[in-house]
């Protein structure tokens, strides 16, 4: 098997977060308050956040945010992580094109999500917080959040999707082991998840479901933060690092990528490794294409539309301009539990409307596909929401053998898949199935929002 690695020694980590915000033509337009119906402020979000996740939220003016030092410490742990060229890959399609992935899967807690955990748990602690929740879709940012804060000494409650919590019942575990409490949602536990059940006794639970429960709980408990994996601006921001380095690491293998693409459910991913090559083509002209990989039974950016709605199904979140299936939205019971979210972000739904970006959407079954093709070729059995920025490389790949273009490819690989494999045993057994999801459906689940 060949392969090319790219690591960044300790003195290139990167010492700032790129802010994209402050070099977009066109600025988010602002989370409302839903009282209020008036922009947002900082000290609206930090009875729910820590205060600098909230300025940093906002923050539209500085390109480039001071990563602090002992976050920076945590980093070394694990990074940089590993730029690969998928060799093996490239030659299993036959492709002329140059595949390469940044390969986040390789950290203790197996996905990218710990670049934001770490941070968002560091400034909890520096306000005084005692107690951080959050939701969970799969679990790699319950698992995340959960270490992190212990790595903080802070004491953590998880609300997990309850149909990914049956179906990936290690990711709890791992949460537990931590010293999280971890709980099913909806739940009976707050109020939120009791309106839930009693509107649809047997809801399978979704993002949205766990984070009006997640919220409720911060609010309702003294000296308690939320904390969040995805969706939000601070999010995208901590998650930079990953950009930052692949463009270091790409100029250490001589090329720089046509296309970046990612898997989507929130964009945390995907704005991390995107953002930072998106800058030279807003600042500098570059003809990048940026590639989200949705799931086609929860397709926002390909079939939602762009409008303010809550980030929650109870609707205690602000409200957030985005592209949406309506935050009622109840996704089917797919495998990439951390894709199903009725919403993308700020950040990236401005950008999918300004043209900088595209999205795809993608069956489960050629996801599956695609995963054990790269489990074959590069050794490593990757998430099922990686699966998608594979699939949709894959696409590509295929595309240039048809042109004879010798496009070079960068994805992210957010995550391994190795306490997935329950999925990959219902895939390999003919147990999985695609979703179709009617127009119709869509329409009245949108239309649900103007009652």
């Amino acid at each position: 098997m060949k392969q090319k690695k790219f690591i960044l020694q300790e003195s290139e980590l990167p010492k700032q977060w790129y802010n994209i915000q402050a070099d977009m033509v066109n600025k988010p337009m602002p989370p409302i308050h839903p009282a209020t119906k008036q922009p947002l402020t900082w000290e609206d979000l930090a009875h729910i956040f820590p205060t600098e996740c909230c300025k940093q939220e906002l923050d539209t003016e500085h390109a480039w945010i001071d990563i602090p030092e002992e976050v920076q410490e945590k980093y070394q742990y694990y990074r940089s992580t590993p730029l690969v060229r998928a060799y093996a890959l490239e030659e299993a399609l036959d492709t002329p094109a140059h595949i390469y992935f940044k390969n986040e899967s390789v950290n203790p807690l197996g996905s990218h999500k710990i670049n934001s955990a770490l941070p968002q748990c560091y400034y909890a602690k520096q306000e005084g917080t005692t107690n951080v929740t959050t939701e969970t879709g799969a679990g790699q940012w319950g698992a995340a959040l959960s270490y992190a804060a212990k790595v903080f000494g802070l004491e953590a409650a998880v609300y997990q999707v309850k149909i990914t919590m049956q179906q990936k019942p290690y990711r709890s575990l791992i949460m537990r082991t931590f010293g999280a409490a971890v709980t099913g949602s909806p739940s009976m536990s707050t109020r939120a998840g009791k309106d839930i059940i009693t509107r649809d006794p047997i809801h399978p639970g979704s993002l949205g479901t766990a984070i009006s429960e997640a919220v409720e709980l911060a609010t309702t408990t003294p000296n308690c933060k939320y904390t969040l994996g995805s969706v939000l601006n601070h999010v995208a921001l901590h998650q930079s690092i990953i950009g930052l380095e692949a463009e270091k690491q790409m100029q250490m293998a001589g090329e720089y990528p046509d296309m970046v693409i990612a898997c989507f459910g929130g964009g945390s991913n995907f704005g991390g490794i995107a953002f930072p090559f998106m800058r030279h083509n807003i600042l500098e002209g570059k003809q990048t294409e940026f590639i989200a990989a949705e799931p086609a039974s929860c397709p926002k950016l390909t079939r939602g539309q762009f409008r303010y709605d809550f980030g929650d199904e109870a609707g205690y979140t602000p409200l957030l301009p985005m592209y949406t299936l309506g935050h009622n939205f109840k996704p089917a019971n797919i495998h990439a539990g951390g894709l199903r979210y009725h919403g993308a972000g700020m950040i990236v739904s401005q950008l999918l409307k300004d043209g900088l970006m595209r999205g795809v959407d993608i069956p489960q079954l050629e996801t599956f596909e695609a995963g054990i093709l790269f489990s074959r070729t590069e050794g490593i059995i990757p998430a099922p929401e990686s699966c998608h920025a594979i699939a949709a490389t894959i696409r590509e790949a295929k595309k240039c053998k048809e042109t004879g273009e010798q496009k070079v490819i960068l994805f992210n690989l957010s995550g391994h898949g190795l306490i997935d494999m329950p999925s990959y045993d219902a895939y390999l057994n003919g147990d999985l199935r695609n979703y179709e999801l009617p127009d119709e459906v869509i329409a009245k689940n949108l239309a649900e929002l103007n009652s």
